[in-house]
């Protein structure tokens, strides 16, 4: 009917805009599966190869807080530190494509499972470089502390799962067009009625490592205290319930000494 949006185009980006094939990155995605992974698999949600001579991380944090039984509510405060919980875990041999630290060859994620009020997002992380060899040469922290009930938002705790990676191709979404690219092609796509109808992209939303990130808010670069824009390092999102669907991205700074990182929370 006349003045009805129209279709968007069944070109994607890569054909409609020559500058945005240019930005093509490539992307680990870890396509997690529930399992049983040992220690010395890369896995999500699996136990960690913990060395024994490093006390387990705790959250020690004044505002954290669970939904407890009733979702509706935020009713319960959760006092005292509890111990983070494992996230990621990622051997250099299962994820080629990322650079790691010179004589790392393990990179290891934990967060606290609680809801806190601090921006940038619900959780706190901590990231980890490791040397595997020197690690079991060490011995292995026995008897890692599990959070109980009530110290910790089922949520943000993902089943622990085995990885199966896979590289792939990953773009920006439009929220990560260059504005010179934006400028020049989003007239194209105005739609009749206003607005815009814009084609799909080709950004991978999933959890992965590099590539670029899968913002639903718009995009939200750190830099880092030597004031370069940090890398995206890697994503998680989909296999855990973030806020609305959100994602939580982490990235780094390999121009600076002791590999700075940061991280960033969006949700729908």
């Amino acid at each position: 009917m006349p003045g009805d949006t129209p279709e968007p185009p069944a070109e994607d980006l890569r054909t409609l805009i020559p500058e945005y094939a240019a930005l093509a990155r490539e992307t680990t995605l870890l396509n997690p599966e529930p399992g049983d992974p040992g220690v010395r698999e890369s896995s999500l949600g699996g136990e960690l190869l913990w060395p024994a001579d490093e006390p387990w991380p705790y959250c020690a944090q004044e505002d954290h807080w669970t939904f407890g039984s009733d979702p509706s509510n935020r009713t319960e405060i959760v006092p005292g530190a509890v111990p983070m919980v494992p996230i990621l875990q990622l051997f250099a041999r299962d994820v080629p494509g990322l650079e790691f630290p010179e004589g790392k060859d393990l990179l290891q994620l934990v967060w606290c499972a609680l809801v806190h009020e601090q921006d940038p997002g619900p959780v706190v992380p901590r990231l980890y470089w490791r040397n595997e060899a020197e690690v079991v040469a060490g011995g292995l922290l026995s008897g890692i502390p599990e959070a109980s009930e009530g110290e910790y938002d089922e949520e943000h705790v993902p089943e622990p799962s085995t990885l199966s990676p896979a590289t792939a191709e990953d773009f920006p979404s439009w929220r990560d067009l260059p504005e010179d690219v934006w400028e020049t092609w989003e007239p194209r796509f105005r739609s009749p009625t206003g607005g815009s109808v814009w084609p799909p992209d080709s950004n991978v939303i999933g959890t992965k490592v590099g590539g670029w990130p899968a913002w639903t808010q718009p995009a939200h670069w750190p830099d880092c205290e030597g004031g370069h824009r940090m890398e995206h390092l890697l994503t998680i999102t989909g296999d855990i319930q973030l806020g609305d669907c959100g994602g939580v991205y982490f990235f780094h700074c390999r121009r600076c000494p002791g590999l700075p990182w940061d991280w960033r929370f969006d949700c729908h």
